[in-house]
C-alpha cells in the first residue's frame, strides 16, 4: 500500500506500507483522500515540532471515504465522505473525565505521534469520523484546522461589543478569524508579511490588517487606529514564535484575555508588571473538541464560512516529496497547501 513516511527531520520516503487491517470493534477502514499540510506537518518536516515522534507517516488534516465499519458502528457508513478527528484520547484520565478531551494526559495525535493518512488507506476509530453529504474532500480537510480556531477563540469567549486582535495570518490565525467574526464585534490581523495581510484584506472580510511597527508604542497606536480607539478586547497569538508571544501582552486592553494557540520550544517571558497592572488574563488553547467539528461542518454547508479562498496551493501525492520544500518557503506565498492523495 502506497504511504509517505517522513523518517526525520528534512527526509520523506515513500514506502510500501503494510495492508491495514479488517476495522476490530468500533473501528473503521476509510481511503484518504485528501490530505492539509498544516503548521504541525511543517515544524514536524524542520524539525520544530516538540511532539512530532519520528519516523512517521503524517496526514491528521484530512478528507476521507469510509470503505467498511466493524459491527456496531452507527455514526458512519460506507459511502460516507468524512472529516477526521485526530485526538485519539483516552477516555480514563482526568482531562478526559471533565470532557476535556483534547487535552488528554495519554493523548495520540495521528500523522504526529502515531501514523497518519498520508497513504492509501487506515483503521481509526469510528467515532473519530464526522459524516457531511454535502461537502468535499478539499472542505472536509479543512476542518481540523478550522476547529483549532474555533477552540482557541471559544477560550477567550468573545462579545459582539469587543475587538479581537490576530497576530500571524497563516491557517491557525486565518482559522481563528472566522470564529472571531462570528463572535466579536470587530477583527483585527497583524502579520509581518504582507503578501498575508492584502490576502485577509481581499479574502478574509476583516476590519483592519497591519504591520507590527519597528517600536512597541508606535504598534499600539496602529492597533488603537484600526481598533476604533483602544487595544483590543481580546489578543489570540497564532504565531508559534517566542518572540511575538512574548511581545503579545502588550497589545491588550485593560483586563483583556490573551490566547496562545500557537506552539514553540522556546521560552516565553515578560515582565510581570506587564501582565498584573492591566488585570489581564492569560489562556492557552490546545487542539478542538468533537463539537467544533460538528459545528464547523454545519457552518460551511451553510454558507457562513466559505473556505473556496483557503486553498492556494495543491499537489498530488506522487509530487509531494519533490514539492513540500517549497511550503516551507514565505516567498512561496503559501496560504494553504493540500495534497491530493486520491483523484
Amino acid at each position: 500500500m502506497k504511504a509517505i513516511q517522513l523518517e526525520e527531520p528534512g527526509q520523506f520516503r515513500r514506502i510500501d506500507a503494510p495492508e491495514p487491517d479488517a476495522p476490530g470493534p468500533g473501528e473503521a477502514l476509510v481511503r484518504t483522500h485528501r490530505m492539509g499540510v498544516c503548521g504541525t506537518d511543517i515544524s514536524g518536516y524542520l524539525g520544530k515540532m516538540p511532539f512530532f515522534q519520528y519516523p512517521r507517516i503524517p496526514g491528521h488534516e484530512l478528507g476521507v471515504e469510509v470503505l467498511e465499519i466493524s459491527d456496531g458502528v452507527e455514526n458512519v457508513q460506507p459511502g460516507d465522505r468524512c472529516s477526521v478527528e485526530p485526538y485519539m484520547h483516552c477516555g480514563e484520565c482526568l482531562a478526559c473525565r471533565k470532557g476535556h478531551t483534547n487535552c488528554c494526559e495519554n493523548l495520540k495525535v495521528i500523522g504526529v505521534m502515531i501514523d497518519g493518512g498520508l497513504c492509501d488507506r487506515f483503521v481509526l476509530r469510528a467515532d473519530k469520523l464526522h459524516p457531511s453529504t454535502e461537502l468535499s474532500f478539499d472542505q472536509l480537510a479543512l476542518v481540523e484546522t478550522l476547529g483549532i480556531g474555533c477552540h482557541a477563540v471559544d477560550r477567550a469567549e468573545p462579545t459582539q461589543d469587543e475587538t479581537a486582535l490576530v497576530i500571524g495570518a497563516g491557517p491557525i490565525g486565518l482559522a481563528a478569524m472566522e470564529f472571531t467574526k462570528l463572535g466579536a464585534g470587530r477583527t483585527v490581523v497583524m502579520d509581518l508579511a504582507e503578501h498575508r495581510l492584502n490576502f485577509c484584506r481581499e479574502s478574509m472580510n476583516v476590519d483592519a490588517a497591519i504591520q507590527p511597527a519597528d517600536d512597541l508604542e508606535q504598534t499600539r497606536q496602529r492597533l488603537r487606529e484600526a481598533c476604533g480607539g483602544e487595544l483590543p478586547d481580546i489578543v489570540i497569538d497564532a504565531t508559534g514564535a517566542a518572540g511575538s508571544m512574548s511581545q503579545a501582552l502588550n497589545y491588550c486592553a485593560s483586563t483583556g484575555r490573551l490566547v496562545y494557540v500557537g506552539i514553540t520550544t522556546d521560552e516565553v517571558h515578560f515582565p510581570h508588571p506587564v501582565m498584573h497592572k492591566p488585570e489581564l488574563t492569560l489562556l492557552a488553547s490546545r487542539n478542538a473538541l468533537p463539537n467544533d467539528f460538528t459545528r464547523i461542518i454545519k457552518l460551511i454547508e451553510t454558507g457562513r464560512i466559505n473556505t473556496a479562498p483557503w486553498i492556494t496551493h495543491r499537489t498530488h501525492f506522487e509530487d509531494m516529496i519533490d514539492t513540500f520544500p517549497d511550503y516551507t518557503k514565505p516567498e512561496t506565498g503559501v496560504v494553504k497547501a493540500v495534497i491530493e492523495v486520491q483523484d
